[in-house]
């Protein structure tokens, strides 16, 4: 969240195609539960989509879905489907017609938005009862022969990495401001069974990562690759790992 003159780095402007392939994927439950509170089913519109993860589970629900991102790369490679359609749009103009979204999501991406004009326009383009809902997913849980050197990582060492936004994410956006009749979202997670390479993979998509490449500090990041590694055993083998996602749900 930016509320100041100065831009916010967008930190994937040219990862699209690395967040395409190991940025993980949100469960459909996730989507059918957003549709079930919508007042209707007419558009979907979600806003900092990226490369289309939940954009895409939406779909099944809704006769339209609008995908939104200011980054060109991003939504190049985008995951078409059937009734979606991507444009390069920031979060705070959005090029909708007023009372036309029966949802708006920012999934991953409101920490990003400068919110006080984010939110008036998802008060234009949102129809009477309209559903706004953030999301995010928060640190990972890795097995716990792994989670102990991978939380040290995240903690101490990639830690002063992170842009400030970040702290939004780790606590499930419960200190932004958020001026709306709120609805109790369910548990949810992501969980999925990875090898190392996509583990790995999914790090380098990481700003912080990029911001100690930046910094000369690749030691860091080599250090854990080679701990990780060792702890992994086996590279082949798939091991689980756990996001919990987490949700401000309003009422427009």
């Amino acid at each position: 969240m930016s509320n100041n003159a100065n831009p916010v780095r967008n930190w994937f402007e040219q990862g699209g195609r690395a967040y395409a392939r190991f940025r993980p994927e949100y469960p459909p439950q996730l989507a059918a539960f957003l549709a079930s509170i919508a007042p209707d089913h007419r558009m979907a519109v979600d806003v900092g989509c990226g490369n289309g993860q939940l954009t895409q589970l939406l779909a099944p629900h809704f006769e339209a879905v609008v995908g939104l991102d200011p980054s060109a790369d991003q939504i190049e490679n985008a995951v078409p489907g059937e009734r979606i359609t991507y444009q390069r749009a920031p979060a705070e103009q959005l090029p909708l017609a007023d009372g036309a979204a029966s949802l708006i999501t920012a999934a991953q991406a409101a920490h990003w938005f400068d919110l006080p004009g984010f939110y008036r326009e998802a008060r234009r383009v949102a129809r009477a009862g309209g559903i706004l809902a953030l999301i995010s997913y928060g640190v990972l849980d890795l097995e716990p022969a792994l989670n102990e050197r991978f939380q040290k990582f995240y903690r101490d060492e990639i830690g002063p990495y992170w842009p400030p936004e970040r702290k939004l994410v780790d606590t499930g956006y419960a200190t932004i401001d958020f001026p709306f009749e709120e609805l109790a979202a369910p548990p949810l997670e992501i969980r999925l069974q990875w090898h190392l390479s996509e583990f790995l993979g999914y790090l380098l998509t990481w700003s912080a990562v990029r911001r100690a490449k930046e910094a000369g500090r690749e030691e860091v990041l080599l250090n854990f690759a080679g701990d990780i590694a060792s702890a992994w055993g086996d590279e082949n083998v798939r091991r689980s790992i756990a996001w919990p996602i987490n949700m401000r749900i309003g009422i427009l």
